[in-house]
């Protein structure tokens, strides 16, 4: 569920506001995002993928809100680590050029 939007990294684009499928997020003029329906919240993560700037926290947890705080999400890595899996952002290889399975496939094809 999303948890947070974290207002010293947010650089107001809205572009969460836009992505989220349930229209979780309120546009506040001149300041970050407000998460107005939290309950409407599918965890689907759409909106911490589109963030460009890691600003959004997204909590596994799907039928419960849980407390965080902004100091404690930045010391734990975790703002970002989804996007970064997934290969989303600047910098950052795509899962589908990591992932190998398509390659062993085609060797154990090969190989009858």
């Amino acid at each position: 569920m999303i948890e947070l939007v974290l207002e010293s990294r947010c650089i107001k684009c809205n572009i969460c506001v836009s992505a989220c499928p349930t229209n979780v997020f309120d546009k506040v003029p001149n300041a970050p995002p407000k998460i107005a329906r939290q309950s409407d919240c599918q965890t689907c993560f759409i909106c911490e993928l589109y963030c460009p700037v890691d600003a959004l926290y997204v909590a596994p947890q799907v039928d419960e809100s849980v407390t965080v705080d902004e100091k404690t999400l930045i010391e734990s890595g975790l703002l970002g680590s989804y996007r970064e899996k997934i290969g989303w952002g600047a910098g950052r290889i795509p899962a589908g050029h990591r992932e190998k399975s398509a390659y062993l496939f085609g060797r154990l094809v090969n190989q009858s």
